[in-house]
């Protein structure tokens, strides 16, 4: 089996993984750093009016640390090895490390408070286990009950990679057929983070452009790109789903190619688990119908700046 789409059809399995562990509280009102999806999954809760702040790990160093250590933060690494991250350490007097690797620097300093282990296993191409192992645990952490609607993604599973195989079907077939200068994923609330995570598995897998913003940011100009573009809309439950209907409607009419991703029945908290697996295989057999042969080729997996 193809290794990129064998570990995509590890997701329920290590999913379950984090449920069947015991998960302690995290703290609230408390910076919780990374970079990538390490980034992307606590922002998802921030906009379900959880009460943390999330950041970019290098910009908090380069701008926002200004010298001042405090006393806790919450860092995020799936590899524990990104650079960003690890240049926080020494900006807290304690931290909690949530990892992939429990032997990495992250989860190793002095000054870790603990670790919590996110148990997506190997992982050597864009981050699917990882992101939805993330977001498991922190809904764990942060006091949400999250076993039915992974169970529920487990039965689904099938069909989120038919509709995934299915988008890249189109997308692919949209992109012969006209002049196509800009793709967009966008969503609202929760799927902001999920609007994130698909744009990058889907550009450092298929080597073309996606940009992921919040829906109601390409609403404010970036829709007068809407002709000969490719949209795809992430829809859930919530207070912004009328605002997403009629924004693709409109740029449907201007010329937009407009696809959507949903679990219409599904709580817009969780919706983040179940909107972002058929992003992971339209990506994959996206690459497959485009002959690539290397996930990364540019850099590696993890990085490690100077």
């Amino acid at each position: 089996m193809n290794p990129v789409l064998n570990e995509i059809l590890e997701i329920p399995r290590r999913a379950s993984d984090v449920l069947d562990s015991l998960i302690e509280p995290l703290p609230l009102n408390t910076t919780y750093l990374g970079m990538g999806s390490s980034y992307f999954a606590p922002l998802a809760f921030k906009y379900m009016g959880i009460p943390i702040r999330p950041e970019l790990a290098s910009e908090y160093v380069y701008y926002l640390a200004k010298g001042k250590k405090e006393p806790m933060a919450v860092l995020l690494s799936q590899s524990g090895r990104s650079s960003e991250v690890l240049w926080c350490r020494e900006l807290f007097d304690q931290y909690i490390a949530v990892s992939n690797y429990t032997d990495g620097e992250l989860c190793t300093a002095p000054n870790v408070a603990r670790v919590l282990p996110i148990r997506a296993g190997e992982e050597h191409y864009s981050s699917s286990k990882t992101y939805v192992n993330t977001l498991v645990s922190l809904f764990k952490g942060f006091g949400f009950a999250p076993e039915a609607t992974v169970a529920l993604l487990t039965d689904r599973f099938e069909q989120y990679r038919q509709q995934g195989e299915q988008l890249a079907s189109q997308i692919l077939a949209v992109r012969d057929q006209y002049p196509i200068h800009g793709m967009y994923v966008t969503g609202s609330g929760p799927n902001i983070g999920t609007a994130y995570e698909a744009a990058l598995i889907l550009s450092e897998s298929t080597k073309l452009n996606f940009h992921g913003l919040p829906m109601a940011q390409y609403d404010h100009g970036p829709k007068e790109t809407a002709k000969d573009s490719i949209v795809i809309q992430i829809m859930a439950q919530g207070a912004a789903y009328e605002r997403t209907l009629r924004l693709s409607e409109v740029i449907a009419k201007a010329g937009a190619h407009v696809f959507t991703v949903e679990a219409p029945d599904v709580e817009e908290h969780f919706s983040i688990l179940h909107n972002i697996i058929p992003f992971n295989f339209m990506a994959y057999y996206m690459a497959e119908k485009l002959n690539i042969g290397e996930t990364f080729v540019v850099g590696g997996k993890v990085t490690e700046a100077d």
